[in-house]
């Protein structure tokens, strides 16, 4: 493990200090570890397209814009095999919340969330995504059938 030392002012410290205890960090290393990984995984995605990922897409929509819901259940649809689930919250009279699980290769969920949030009425759209690897585990192959003959794969977090 390597150590290194930064200055901060008193004020940004103590901002910083309110945050661990906020989100229950027992120390300011665990803290700036994860901030740390977590804007080198916002560059890695933003630059890399190329691998595997899981993501969550979420927007909200005005379910009176003439025929949103069956054009975005439409795309859904016709990318079955990147939607793992969707979550539908009615939010008010005219507005709608849906949250959709992804996963797939990272260009393909991107293109996706892309139309989703590009489809007229939709607004307020944003993606997670999360790099994976395929784990071979005990498999010889990333993608394989269970017994019943089910397709699935072995996800694991980048590191």
């Amino acid at each position: 493990m390597e150590r290194f030392t930064i200055s901060l002012d008193d004020d940004l410290a103590r901002q910083f200090d309110q945050l661990i205890a906020r989100r229950g960090y027992s120390n300011r290393s665990e803290a700036v570890r994860d901030l740390l990984r977590g804007q080198l995984e916002q560059e890695h995605q933003a630059r890399d397209d190329s691998g595997y990922c899981v993501a969550s897409l979420s927007y909200v929509y005005n379910h009176h814009e003439r025929e949103l819901a069956e054009r975005l259940t439409e795309i859904q649809h016709r990318s079955h095999d990147l939607t793992v689930s969707t979550l539908h919250a009615h939010l008010d009279h005219e507005n709608c919340l849906e949250t959709v699980l992804l996963k797939g290769p990272a260009k393909a969920v991107r293109a996706f969330a892309e139309a989703m949030m590009a489809e007229r009425g939709v607004r307020h759209g944003q993606i997670n995504l999360i790099s994976v690897d395929m784990d071979q585990g005990r498999h010889s192959h990333a993608y394989h059938v269970r017994g019943k003959g089910e397709p699935h794969v072995h996800l694991k977090p980048k590191s």
